[in-house]
């Protein structure tokens, strides 16, 4: 079913590229989430991925189209920050995207403290680490397909997912011996 409505937006029919948009709004803003953007900026980037979609669909071929819609949203993250980077530089101000504080979607997103925790010390990871292992762990991608994603080989990838977990391990145990040692 999915291959038929991506064949049909293909061919420009936009009821079809509406019904994409439908399937996998939920699926763009999860990622982007979970990816670091900020829960003010999810729609945004949610929408430039979207405009990115209708605009090179022609050029999908690929045998899965989430991997490529990981892609693009992975990419629109990071358009998104450099242009607003840049802007803020222009503005004299010096606050960069990693420097700000990352805004709390939890009122909305998490249910319980454990998920509030994971998410901040996965967000603690370096980008290099917490992408593979946000598309491995959170939206059940296969080593393959996340090289694909990222635009590297297989090996590294197994190797940054290991690393990942060590440090992750390493975050959670540091932040549950500093809430018993309040």
């Amino acid at each position: 079913m999915e291959q038929s409505i991506i064949a049909r937006a293909q061919q420009g029919d936009k009821e079809a590229y509406r019904e994409l948009v439908l399937m996998y709004a939920h699926v763009v803003e999860k990622f982007a989430y979970q990816i670091g953007v900020r829960e003010h900026d999810i729609g945004d980037v949610a929408q430039e991925v979207f405009l990115k979609l209708y605009r090179f669909l022609h050029q999908f071929n690929e045998s899965r189209f989430t991997t490529w819609l990981y892609k693009i949203t992975l990419n629109t993250a990071r358009d998104f920050y450099r242009k607003e980077a840049r802007e803020t530089k222009k503005e004299q101000k010096l606050q960069t995207y990693e420097e700000r504080p990352v805004e709390s979607a939890e009122a909305h997103v998490l249910v319980y403290e454990e998920d509030r925790q994971l998410h901040e010390a996965i967000l603690q990871l370096k980008e290099d680490y917490r992408m593979p292992l946000v598309l491995f762990y959170f939206h059940q991608l296969h080593y393959d397909e996340i090289a694909e994603v990222l635009g590297m080989t297989l090996a590294n990838v197994k190797v940054r997912i290991h690393r990942a977990k060590e440090q992750l391990k390493t975050i959670l145990l540091k932040q549950e011996g500093s809430a018993y040692g309040r």
